[in-house]
Parts: C-alpha cells; sequence; structure tokens
C-alpha cells in the first residue's frame, strides 16, 4: 500500500518537472529603440496639431483687378517721377554738377548743417524706389526676385539721371541718387512687394 501510495505523487513531480523545463520562461515585452520612440511620438503630434488651410490660387478676376491697379499706380508714379526729376531749374543751373563717384554726394548731404535737409535728400530718393520694388512684381511676377528687382530699378534710374544730365537745364547725373532708389526698390520689394506678388500670383499646388 506504501508503494502504491507513493507511485501518484513520483509520477506528479515528474510531471512537474517536465513541464518546468519545456516552459519558456517569459520576460518583458520588447521596448522599441529610444530613437523610433521619440520619432513616433512627434509624429502623433504633428498628426494631433490642427493643419492649416492651403491657399488657393487667386481668381483671375481678381488677380486682373490687382494688376489693373497696379498698373494705375504705375503710371501715377511714373507722372509724379517725371516732375520730380525732369522738372527744370534754371536757378539752379550754376550750382549743380554731375557726380559719377559713388558716395561723393552722399557725404555732401550728410556734411550739411542741418539734419533735416539730409534726411530729406536721402529720404527722398530712397522713397522714389520704393514703388518699383512692390509694384513690378505685381505687374511682372517674372521679375520677382531682389536680384532682377535691383537690376530693373537700376536700369530705369540710369535712363531718368542720363535724361536729366543730356536734356534738361539746371540738372546733373547723379550715380548717388541712383544707388538711393534702387535701395528703396529693395526696401519695399522686400517687405511689401514679395509678399504681394506672392498671394495674386500663387500657384495650384500639385498633389
Amino acid at each position: 500500500m506504501a508503494r502504491a501510495a507513493l507511485r501518484p505523487r513520483a509520477v506528479q513531480r515528474a510531471l512537474t518537472a517536465f513541464r518546468l523545463r519545456t516552459t519558456k520562461p517569459r520576460g518583458p515585452a520588447p521596448t522599441e529603440p529610444a530613437e523610433g520612440a521619440k520619432d513616433k511620438r512627434a509624429r502623433d503630434r504633428k498628426d494631433k496639431e490642427p493643419k492649416r488651410p492651403e491657399r488657393g490660387p487667386v481668381p483671375f478676376p481678381l488677380r486682373l483687378l490687382a494688376m489693373l491697379f497696379a498698373f494705375a499706380f504705375m503710371v501715377a508714379f511714373a507722372v509724379v517721377l517725371a516732375r520730380v526729376t525732369l522738372a527744370p531749374s534754371p536757378a539752379s543751373e550754376a550750382l549743380v554738377h554731375s557726380n559719377l563717384r559713388p558716395g561723393r554726394s552722399l557725404r555732401a548731404y550728410l556734411d550739411q548743417p542741418e539734419l533735416r535737409d539730409a534726411v530729406k535728400q536721402i529720404g527722398g530718393n530712397l522713397l522714389l524706389g520704393v514703388p518699383f520694388g512692390i509694384l513690378v512684381p505685381v505687374l511682372a511676377p517674372k521679375t520677382r526676385g531682389p536680384l532682377r528687382v535691383l537690376l530693373l530699378t537700376a536700369s530705369v534710374m540710369l535712363l531718368v539721371e542720363f535724361a536729366q544730365g543730356a536734356l534738361v537745364t539746371g540738372r546733373a547725373f547723379d550715380i548717388d541718387d541712383v544707388i538711393l532708389n534702387t535701395a528703396g526698390a529693395l526696401i519695399g520689394y522686400l517687405l511689401v512687394g514679395r509678399r504681394m506678388s506672392r498671394a495674386i500670383h500663387a500657384r495650384e499646388r500639385r498633389a
């Protein structure tokens, strides 16, 4: 009877030992690498962020209207420019002289006793170029870009200065005026013209 009672216990122990040998220990679940987890969290945050609606191209009627307004302002600016730069000044005929050396007139402006006169001369020449930087990229989108705006403004202002020196009494060619006008055009382009041109002449984005 003792042997019969011990047999079930021996069998049970053998089965338990067999199960322990054949069963693989379960370890912790594999974790993602640190970089992979960071990338996943970054993607999740981007997915949760609200997407900004993409701006489509401006309808053609509005674009045409904007270009007509820009053209009208350009014509008005051309008239003002002609009156300011091409009006004869016989009283100052003996005082003016041509300047082909950059910086010469600027130093003369800054050496004036009153600061107001220097601001008037330098600021006026800068303001004359600002409309070019704003209106030209709107009228001609292909001219968009700082270098193109600079080249176009410099070419126009060189023609104006040449006309002053050759045809207008009391006026003279001044290279510093061309430099200031061109700088004003660059300021106008960077502040307003670039954004305005991109908004009006926006292209459709391909999916």
